[in-house]
């Protein structure tokens, strides 16, 4: 079957699902395969449960006319994917980097779902699965998209873009992330300079942190080229106030002198400049900008403020790498508390860096003066170090549990393969 066929069943069916569990009667289901799975023995009973159509890429022993057989599932969505994007002539703003890349997308939404109606990615869909359904997801009446796309290796970003056409890009940074698969930062560096890439070579524009002196050269020759930052470019600002929620100062941009936010942590400037730049660039009046930063409240283990009894928790446990566990107990040291607690959780897929980067953290952790510190799994355990190690969340938690902290600042962080948010019980 052609893809303009499919895309005019699709049409008649827009809800597409990969999982029978959560299927509605009426979408399309989408046999995917992986390492632990196979959708394909699924089909039949995704058609029972009420799907409109099964899309398999192995023969099903039984007649219907609902099977829908092609070469490859996974390309299959992903070209369905790509026809539908065709159909738009809107901007279409991809983001990513090592670090922020999420709540820059959250607070980029925020701002222009203010002034326009605009569809982005849901939760953290942001690899090869999750871009194909974000960009089904879009409906006919879309003014803006905002895509995030995730990586671990070379070629992925350039994979993404292929299908999204992205117009408009944002590279957060480029920090110690997936070393084990971008190899060292320079390969960081070309991996996510893919989106440059494409913009480069299609006609794009790429909103550029000043700050961060590798993003110019990385983003030389794209046609078009909107800095933000703190002293440079269309909007600029600076921390006025991080006790425990970041405050900004708007230098330059906005005829609003102040953006109180609820998110913690002076590492989110960037993020937070870089929605007011795009506001500012597509349009979205000054006191829109600001009140959609000031309302957006993270709920997705990044930068919360959690208080629980007398106790105020710091939790950033989506993600950990050397770039953002260094941020986070720097902006943590930095704080006004009297008493405070690390509980950190092993950093993941660093390669043969990741005994390096783990003593290192020590080394910075050791700088500071701290109530207590737990390190948790992985390579932790493999290093000399002064602290309290526990091989997982769940011994974490108890040990939490059994200090009776009073009047206590205590950071949670981790890599998402601890589940660090667990510790909150």
């Amino acid at each position: 079957m052609q893809i303009a066929e499919l895309y005019t069943i699709f049409l008649a069916h827009p809800s597409i699902q990969t999982d029978t569990r959560k299927l509605k009667k009426g979408d399309l289901f989408f046999a995917l395969k992986g390492p632990n799975f196979n959708g394909n023995g699924f089909a039949l009973q995704a058609l029972e449960l009420g799907a409109a159509y099964a899309i398999v890429d192995e023969a099903v022993h039984e007649a219907d006319d609902r099977i829908i057989l092609v070469q490859d599932v996974l390309d299959t969505l992903q070209q369905l994917a790509k026809y539908h994007r065709q159909q738009f002539n809107i901007p279409f703003i991809a983001i990513t980097g090592s670090n922020g890349k999420t709540t820059s997308k959250e607070l980029v939404f925020a701002v222009l779902a203010s002034h326009f109606k605009t569809y982005t990615t849901q939760g953290n869909l942001n690899n090869h699965i999750g871009v194909p359904l974000t960009l089904l997801s879009i409906q006919r009446d879309a003014e803006m998209a905002v895509i995030e796309m995730g990586a671990n290796h070379l070629k992925e970003i350039e994979g993404y873009c292929s299908y999204t056409l992205p117009t408009h890009g944002i590279i957060t940074n480029c920090g110690k992330a997936h070393l084990e698969g971008f190899g060292s930062i320079e390969g960081v560096r070309k991996g996510k300079g893919e989106l440059y890439d494409f913009l480069r070579n299609h006609d794009g524009t790429a909103f550029v942190y000043a700050d961060y002196d590798y993003l110019q050269p990385m983003s030389a020759e794209i046609p078009h080229i909107v800095l933000y930052g703190q002293s440079s470019g269309l909007v600029q600002g600076t921390v006025l106030a991080n006790e425990p929620f970041l405050q900004v100062k708007i230098n330059h941009g906005l005829s609003v002198e102040l953006i109180h936010s609820q998110l913690v942590g002076d590492y989110n400037l960037p993020n937070i400049l870089c929605a007011a730049a795009i506001g500012k660039y597509f349009g979205v009046p000054d006191d829109k900008i600001k009140k959609a930063i000031e309302e957006y409240v993270p709920s997705n283990s990044r930068s919360q403020l959690i208080e629980k009894d007398s106790n105020h928790i710091i939790l950033d446990a989506y993600n950990a790498n050397p770039s953002s566990m260094k941020a986070a107990i720097q902006n943590f040291a930095g704080l006004k508390a009297d008493h405070k607690v690390l509980m950190l959780g092993a950093m993941m897929e660093l390669g043969n860096e990741s005994i390096a980067e783990h003593e290192s953290l020590v080394q910075l952790i050791q700088q500071y003066p701290w109530r207590q510190v737990v390190l948790v799994g992985g390579d932790f355990e493999k290093i000399k170090q002064p602290f309290t190690w526990l091989p997982n969340a769940a011994a974490a938690r108890e040990w939490l549990a059994a200090q009776h902290f009073n009047n206590t600042y205590i950071l949670v962080k981790g890599s998402r393969s601890f589940k660090m948010e667990t510790v909150l019980g």
